[in-house]
């Protein structure tokens, strides 16, 4: 266990304790960050799976849905900022808007100010979709900090984007 912390050891404390046993002549603390990462990435995807499924919404949905909700009154993105907001081909988005115009989350118009483009507008099930998918995922993601102070909340979000944004440049 790293830096003399009194805790019980979770499963990476285990795996990097046994590769040190192995191989003492590697660092193994980047495993000990990414390991972990990792293993919180794959709950926290099971928990919004959960909470998307309990609002009837599929993962990539919330994706588009949420941007819409996002972008506040009117609730409406051209395709191209959809794009941008959610990293997937244009094939993809167009088949994506297709699918949710079907289930009446979203519709499309003609936009006003040039005519031969189309702006995604979130429908009124979609803005009550959205919210109670929200307010589900905020509570859900709060339990599952609740082991965190405010305080350790802030210092980990910190330090994550400190992180993040080292992987940017």
């Amino acid at each position: 266990m790293s830096n003399g912390d009194a805790h019980t050891g979770d499963e990476v404390d285990r795996i990097v304790a046994a590769w040190n046993t192995q191989r003492p002549d590697l660092d193994f603390s980047p495993l000990e960050v990414f390991s972990r990462v990792d293993r919180l990435s794959r709950l926290l995807d099971r928990a919004r799976r959960d909470v998307f499924r309990r609002s009837e919404l599929e993962p990539w949905e919330w994706d588009v849905l949420s941007a819409l909700r996002r972008a506040g009154l009117p609730f409406q993105l051209s395709p191209k900022q959809l794009l941008q907001q959610t990293l997937v081909s244009s094939g993809t988005m167009t088949n994506r808007i297709d699918r949710l115009v079907g289930r009446r989350l979203v519709r499309r118009e003609a936009d006003p100010v040039d005519g031969r483009s189309i702006l995604v507008i979130l429908t009124d099930d979609g803005r009550v979709r959205v919210d109670a998918a929200i307010t589900r995922l905020v509570d859900a993601e709060a339990t599952l900090l609740s082991s965190l102070s405010r305080g350790d909340r802030e210092r980990l979000a910190g330090l994550l984007r400190k992180l993040s944004l080292g992987f940017e440049d």
